[in-house]
Protein backbone atom coordinates (compact mmCIF):
# COMPACT_ATOMS: atom_id res chain seq x y z
CA UNK A 1 0.00 0.00 0.00
CA UNK A 2 2.80 2.39 0.84
CA UNK A 3 4.46 1.79 -2.53
CA UNK A 4 1.16 2.25 -4.37
CA UNK A 5 0.62 5.56 -2.57
CA UNK A 6 3.96 6.79 -3.91
CA UNK A 7 3.35 5.65 -7.49
CA UNK A 8 3.37 8.18 -10.31
CA UNK A 9 -0.01 7.85 -12.03
CA UNK A 10 0.54 7.63 -15.80
CA UNK A 11 -1.91 7.39 -18.71
CA UNK A 12 -0.82 6.18 -22.17
CA UNK A 13 -2.44 7.56 -25.33
CA UNK A 14 -1.49 5.88 -28.64
CA UNK A 15 -3.58 4.46 -31.45
CA UNK A 16 -1.47 1.27 -31.72
CA UNK A 17 -2.49 -1.40 -29.14
CA UNK A 18 0.92 -3.09 -29.31
CA UNK A 19 2.66 0.21 -28.53
CA UNK A 20 0.30 0.87 -25.64
CA UNK A 21 0.91 -2.54 -24.10
CA UNK A 22 4.66 -2.28 -24.64
CA UNK A 23 4.80 1.08 -22.88
CA UNK A 24 2.58 -0.20 -20.07
CA UNK A 25 4.85 -3.20 -19.48
CA UNK A 26 7.94 -1.02 -19.61
CA UNK A 27 6.65 1.65 -17.24
CA UNK A 28 5.18 -0.79 -14.73
CA UNK A 29 8.54 -2.52 -14.46
CA UNK A 30 9.45 0.56 -12.39
CA UNK A 31 8.56 0.37 -8.69
CA UNK A 32 7.19 3.90 -8.51
CA UNK A 33 5.11 4.13 -11.72
CA UNK A 34 1.53 2.90 -12.19
CA UNK A 35 -0.28 2.95 -15.54
CA UNK A 36 -3.81 3.92 -14.50
CA UNK A 37 -5.37 4.23 -17.95
CA UNK A 38 -4.88 3.84 -21.69
CA UNK A 39 -6.62 5.30 -24.74
CA UNK A 40 -6.39 4.87 -28.51
CA UNK A 41 -7.64 8.32 -29.53
CA UNK A 42 -7.56 11.83 -28.15
CA UNK A 43 -11.32 11.73 -27.67
CA UNK A 44 -11.05 8.56 -25.58
CA UNK A 45 -8.20 10.15 -23.62
CA UNK A 46 -10.28 13.17 -22.64
CA UNK A 47 -12.97 10.87 -21.23
CA UNK A 48 -10.46 8.58 -19.52
CA UNK A 49 -8.59 11.39 -17.79
CA UNK A 50 -11.79 12.34 -15.99
CA UNK A 51 -12.05 8.80 -14.62
CA UNK A 52 -8.47 7.93 -13.69
CA UNK A 53 -6.94 11.34 -12.80
CA UNK A 54 -3.38 10.76 -14.13
CA UNK A 55 -0.45 12.93 -13.09
CA UNK A 56 1.49 12.37 -16.33
CA UNK A 57 0.02 11.66 -19.79
CA UNK A 58 2.34 9.93 -22.27
CA UNK A 59 0.93 10.45 -25.76
CA UNK A 60 1.54 10.25 -29.50
CA UNK A 61 0.74 13.13 -31.85
CA UNK A 62 -0.87 11.45 -34.86
CA UNK A 63 -4.10 9.66 -34.02
CA UNK A 64 -7.57 9.29 -35.58
CA UNK A 65 -9.90 12.24 -35.07
CA UNK A 66 -8.48 15.08 -32.99
CA UNK A 67 -4.71 15.29 -33.43
CA UNK A 68 -2.28 15.32 -30.55
CA UNK A 69 -1.61 19.05 -30.57
CA UNK A 70 -5.29 19.90 -30.35
CA UNK A 71 -5.72 17.30 -27.62
CA UNK A 72 -2.84 18.76 -25.59
CA UNK A 73 -4.33 22.24 -25.75
CA UNK A 74 -7.74 20.90 -24.72
CA UNK A 75 -6.30 18.87 -21.85
CA UNK A 76 -4.42 21.87 -20.53
CA UNK A 77 -7.53 24.02 -20.84
CA UNK A 78 -9.62 21.61 -18.79
CA UNK A 79 -6.89 20.42 -16.41
CA UNK A 80 -4.24 23.20 -16.25
CA UNK A 81 -2.00 21.19 -13.93
CA UNK A 82 -1.79 18.07 -16.08
CA UNK A 83 1.69 17.14 -17.33
CA UNK A 84 1.95 15.86 -20.88
CA UNK A 85 4.93 14.00 -22.33
CA UNK A 86 4.87 13.53 -26.11
CA UNK A 87 6.31 10.26 -27.45
CA UNK A 88 6.22 10.25 -31.24
CA UNK A 89 8.01 9.39 -34.47
CA UNK A 90 7.65 12.96 -35.74
CA UNK A 91 10.66 15.20 -35.32
CA UNK A 92 9.91 18.07 -37.70
CA UNK A 93 10.46 21.51 -36.20
CA UNK A 94 6.83 22.50 -36.77
CA UNK A 95 5.54 19.56 -34.73
CA UNK A 96 7.93 20.28 -31.88
CA UNK A 97 7.14 23.99 -31.72
CA UNK A 98 3.36 23.59 -31.96
CA UNK A 99 3.32 20.84 -29.36
CA UNK A 100 5.30 22.76 -26.75
CA UNK A 101 3.25 25.90 -27.36
CA UNK A 102 0.08 23.85 -26.89
CA UNK A 103 1.26 22.95 -23.40
CA UNK A 104 3.33 19.74 -23.53
CA UNK A 105 6.15 19.66 -20.98
CA UNK A 106 8.28 17.05 -22.72
CA UNK A 107 9.02 15.72 -26.20
CA UNK A 108 10.67 12.40 -26.98
CA UNK A 109 11.02 10.23 -30.07
CA UNK A 110 9.78 6.65 -29.94
CA UNK A 111 13.29 5.35 -30.47
CA UNK A 112 14.28 6.88 -27.10
CA UNK A 113 15.77 4.27 -24.71
CA UNK A 114 13.62 3.05 -21.83
CA UNK A 115 15.85 4.68 -19.23
CA UNK A 116 15.34 8.12 -20.73
CA UNK A 117 11.57 7.72 -21.04
CA UNK A 118 11.42 6.80 -17.35
CA UNK A 119 13.67 9.73 -16.51
CA UNK A 120 11.34 12.05 -18.43
CA UNK A 121 8.27 10.74 -16.59
CA UNK A 122 9.99 11.46 -13.27
CA UNK A 123 11.00 14.94 -14.42
CA UNK A 124 7.46 15.86 -15.44
CA UNK A 125 6.12 14.47 -12.18
CA UNK A 126 8.42 16.98 -10.46
CA UNK A 127 6.86 19.68 -12.67
CA UNK A 128 10.04 20.09 -14.74
CA UNK A 129 10.27 20.12 -18.53
CA UNK A 130 12.08 17.32 -20.34
CA UNK A 131 13.30 18.14 -23.83
CA UNK A 132 16.51 16.45 -25.06
CA UNK A 133 19.34 18.74 -26.09
CA UNK A 134 19.07 18.07 -29.83
CA UNK A 135 15.33 18.78 -29.90
CA UNK A 136 15.75 21.76 -27.59
CA UNK A 137 18.34 23.35 -29.90
CA UNK A 138 16.05 23.03 -32.90
CA UNK A 139 13.11 24.35 -30.94
CA UNK A 140 15.05 27.37 -29.77
CA UNK A 141 16.16 28.10 -33.32
CA UNK A 142 12.56 27.88 -34.48
CA UNK A 143 11.21 30.39 -31.97
CA UNK A 144 14.26 32.67 -32.09
CA UNK A 145 16.35 32.09 -29.01
CA UNK A 146 18.55 35.15 -29.20
CA UNK A 147 15.99 37.79 -28.45
CA UNK A 148 12.83 38.14 -26.44
CA UNK A 149 10.18 40.22 -28.17
CA UNK A 150 8.83 43.38 -26.55
CA UNK A 151 5.61 41.55 -25.70
CA UNK A 152 7.54 38.66 -24.17
CA UNK A 153 9.49 41.10 -22.02
CA UNK A 154 6.18 42.58 -20.86
CA UNK A 155 4.92 39.11 -20.01
CA UNK A 156 8.17 38.18 -18.27
CA UNK A 157 7.97 41.32 -16.13
CA UNK A 158 4.48 40.31 -14.99
CA UNK A 159 5.69 36.75 -14.31
CA UNK A 160 8.38 38.22 -12.08
CA UNK A 161 5.69 40.13 -10.21
CA UNK A 162 3.95 36.86 -9.47
CA UNK A 163 0.98 37.15 -11.82
CA UNK A 164 -0.71 34.00 -13.13
CA UNK A 165 -1.35 33.41 -16.83
CA UNK A 166 -4.97 34.49 -16.37
CA UNK A 167 -3.91 37.69 -14.59
CA UNK A 168 -1.34 38.42 -17.31
CA UNK A 169 -4.02 37.94 -19.96
CA UNK A 170 -6.33 40.38 -18.19
CA UNK A 171 -3.55 42.90 -17.65
CA UNK A 172 -2.46 42.88 -21.31
CA UNK A 173 -5.94 42.39 -22.81
CA UNK A 174 -4.99 39.12 -24.50
CA UNK A 175 -6.48 35.62 -24.32
CA UNK A 176 -5.43 33.11 -21.67
CA UNK A 177 -4.03 30.88 -24.43
CA UNK A 178 -1.91 33.72 -25.86
CA UNK A 179 -0.58 34.54 -22.40
CA UNK A 180 0.30 30.89 -21.82
CA UNK A 181 2.12 30.70 -25.17
CA UNK A 182 4.13 33.84 -24.36
CA UNK A 183 5.14 32.39 -20.98
CA UNK A 184 6.15 29.11 -22.64
CA UNK A 185 8.29 30.96 -25.19
CA UNK A 186 9.96 32.94 -22.41
CA UNK A 187 10.89 29.73 -20.57
CA UNK A 188 12.24 28.15 -23.72
CA UNK A 189 14.25 31.18 -24.80
CA UNK A 190 15.75 31.52 -21.34
CA UNK A 191 16.47 27.79 -21.17
CA UNK A 192 14.69 27.34 -17.83
CA UNK A 193 12.13 24.88 -16.48
CA UNK A 194 9.68 26.98 -14.50
CA UNK A 195 8.40 30.48 -13.78
CA UNK A 196 10.51 30.97 -10.65
CA UNK A 197 13.71 30.13 -12.50
CA UNK A 198 12.62 32.37 -15.38
CA UNK A 199 12.17 35.31 -13.02
CA UNK A 200 15.52 34.74 -11.34
CA UNK A 201 17.36 34.34 -14.66
CA UNK A 202 15.72 37.40 -16.23
CA UNK A 203 16.65 39.62 -13.30
CA UNK A 204 20.23 38.28 -13.14
CA UNK A 205 20.70 38.92 -16.86
CA UNK A 206 19.29 42.42 -16.56
CA UNK A 207 16.53 41.66 -19.04
CA UNK A 208 13.93 43.23 -16.81
CA UNK A 209 13.82 45.45 -13.76
CA UNK A 210 11.20 45.22 -11.06
CA UNK A 211 10.44 48.68 -9.74
CA UNK A 212 9.41 49.10 -6.15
Amino acid sequence: MAMQAKSIRVMIVDDHPVVRMGLKTMLESEDDISVVGMAGTAGEALKEIEKVDPEVVLMDLRMPGMDGTEAIAEMRRIWPGIRILVLTNYQEDEYISRTIQAGAMGYLLKRTPQEEIVKAVHALHQNARYIPDDISRRLLETIGRNRLSERELEVLTLVCKGLSNKEIAQKLFISDKTARNHVTNCLLKLGVSDRTEAATTAIKRGLIRIDD
